[in-house]
């Protein structure tokens, strides 16, 4: 628990450790993990499902975490990186719905390469790790799914090597062995070069240089 003054006045800011624990004596605490952390998981939803069963992994990713939350570690900072790990398993449930939004990327990554030029001018302007997600989306949707989870916890879900070890529960040396290994794998195009990108991010990881 922290304090802080604004205006004049003290204001208590709750961790999410906190409202879990409280949780567990009284559910209705709950309802605010979710509304500190739904527009983000969702969205990263969309980005690797698409909207059809959105709201279908929403909800089944927050009852999932409502029922198991004496199992969540109160050590921890952040929910964010626990309830992301349970919407990728949640995604792996709708195998068929990210499938058919992978075609959907990758039909749309191919149209882009017909009528866009390949060069440095054009790589420029995509300089997020999203765009460079959808230019390799024929190359990402083969991947095996676990590599795909670890990529896509980094590029869409925002998190740091350490919350990616923790949603996915495995050493932070695994994710930065296994990131190195997909970024090899996947054989980059341009757009990831020093020119497109800085050489560090603002999570403090290596930027996005495949």
């Amino acid at each position: 628990m922290e304090l802080f003054r604004r205006d004049g006045a003290i204001r208590v800011v709750i961790s999410d450790s906190d409202i879990v624990l409280a949780s567990q004596r009284v559910p209705g605490r709950f309802s605010e993990i979710f509304e500190r952390h739904a527009p983000r998981v969702e969205a990263f939803i969309i980005s690797r499902i698409g909207t059809t069963a959105k709201d279908d992994i929403l909800s089944e990713t927050f009852l999932a975490a409502f029922r198991y939350r004496d199992k969540f570690d109160l050590a921890a900072e952040s929910a964010l990186p626990w309830l992301m790990g349970i919407a990728t398993r949640m995604i792996r449930r709708h195998s068929s719905d990210e499938a058919k939004h992978w075609r959907s990327l990758t039909a749309s990554a191919g149209l882009a390469a017909e009528i866009a030029p390949d060069d440095l001018a054009a790589a420029a302007i995509r300089v997020d790790a999203q765009a460079a997600v959808r230019e390799l989306a024929p190359r990402i949707s083969a991947l095996r799914d676990r590599d795909r989870d670890l990529l896509l916890l980094y590029a869409w879900g925002d998190l740091t090597y350490e919350q990616i070890a923790e949603a996915l529960a495995i050493p932070i040396g695994t994710v930065r062995s296994r990131l190195s290994r997909i970024r090899a794998n996947l054989s980059a195009p341009p757009i990831f070069g020093a020119a497109a990108l800085p050489s560090s991010d603002i999570k403090g990881e290596p930027a996005w240089t495949l």
